[in-house]
């Protein structure tokens, strides 16, 4: 009899265990599924948000229309500061849909989490590094943006690797406007690379040291360019999140005309 009780109280106690870790599993979903939710909800939110300020302020971006080689932008700078004080610059890449104003402050944080309004946006905006002067005594200017699996910010810098992008001459050429300046720049070197700060340097000890600089990142590329660059030649550097964040997607062009 008790032999037989304590073989059921046994059973009973593992079944209760089988049905406590069950429920437990299925709680650990439920919650998952919640934060992923949240999660995509946010994504698409602000995506949207920003989707919404470049519809706004596409009004300050037109196109020279008496222009018949090539199409030029004007933008109206006044309008931008108003709007942020920290406008610099316009960055325009053919064959991605990158075509935005760029900011910067005095850090390269608060653009990672705030769009142009200023407003907190976990895609951010596209900033200039904090370091970088735009008056044009940097060998390096470099930009940054997110990732952000949508249709904005440097998600479309993804398009660099792909063959049709690459193999395209028109993609080749990138239209960087300053205030005062229209620069345009030539594509020489495309990679994706582990995260590391060489490739962001601006300032170079000497010349010897910049066209090393300049050599290594070249040769990283995926695709030979066979573009002439020396130690004259100032150049613009992208730089986005791989998907899994450990590793960078970076465009280097150098500047061919102003």
């Amino acid at each position: 009899m008790g032999k037989h009780y304590n073989e059921s109280r046994k059973n009973l106690d593992i079944k209760t265990m089988k049905k406590t870790i069950w429920l437990l599993i299925l709680l650990i979903f439920i919650i998952l599924a919640i934060i992923s939710f949240i999660n995509i909800t946010k994504w698409y939110l602000n995506n949207k948000k920003n989707e919404e300020i470049l519809k706004e302020i596409s009004e300050t971006i037109k196109i020279d229309e008496t222009q018949v080689n090539e199409k030029k932008y004007v933008i109206d700078f006044n309008k931008l500061k108003k709007r942020n004080p920290d406008t610099i610059a316009f960055i325009k890449v053919n064959g991605t849909n990158i075509e935005f104003p760029i900011v910067q402050t005095t850090n390269n944080d608060y653009y990672l989490t705030h769009n142009f309004n200023k407003e907190y946006n976990s895609a951010g905006w596209i900033f200039a590094d904090y370091k970088n002067k735009l008056d044009g005594t940097d060998k390096n200017i470099i930009i940054y943006g997110h990732n952000t699996k949508g249709n904005t910010m440097f998600s479309s810098l993804n398009n660099i690797l792909k063959e049709e992008w690459y193999n395209n001459e028109e993609n080749y050429k990138i239209v960087f406007i300053t205030e005062n300046e229209y620069f345009i720049y030539e594509v020489f070197s495309i990679y994706k690379i582990e995260k590391e700060d060489y490739y962001i340097q601006t300032n170079f000890k000497s010349n010897e040291t910049y066209t090393e600089f300049i050599e290594t990142i070249k040769n990283r590329s995926i695709k030979d360019f066979s573009t002439e660059i020396n130690s004259e030649d100032k150049i613009l550097t992208l730089s986005t999140c791989a998907n899994n964040k450990d590793y960078r997607i970076v465009l280097h062009a150098k500047e061919i005309k102003t």
